[in-house]
């Protein structure tokens, strides 16, 4: 094994990955903010931003409902519903739970 392989090997080779990674992932965040001080945000741009997490919770979470059928789909309305009417993000995360809890309780 050469040189490089043999520290690539040891603790410390650990060490410089996991270093490595928090530099590019303190890098990619930095660049967010420097991007974003540079780009003038109108009132379309904004509602795009605000509705973005959303959008991604949908893109994260659709598949798997997908996936499992119907009960995950009657969860996901319970739980889009249970949003709708209090606005709180833990009561949606209760009722889209609670909801498939109990459908595949029942069978």
């Amino acid at each position: 094994m050469t040189t490089f392989g043999t520290f690539i090997a040891s603790p410390w080779g650990s060490v410089m990955a996991i270093a490595a990674m928090a530099l590019v992932t303190f890098l990619c965040r930095i660049a967010g903010v420097v991007v974003m001080s540079r780009v003038r945000i109108t009132p379309r741009f904004e509602r795009g931003l605000r509705a973005l997490p959303g959008s991604i919770i949908l893109a994260t979470i659709l598949p798997a409902v997908i996936d499992n059928g119907w009960p995950a789909l009657v969860a996901l309305g319970a739980a889009v519903v249970a949003m709708a009417v209090t606005r709180i993000d833990i009561v949606g995360l209760v009722a889209g739970l609670g909801t498939l809890a109990i459908i595949r309780a029942l069978g």
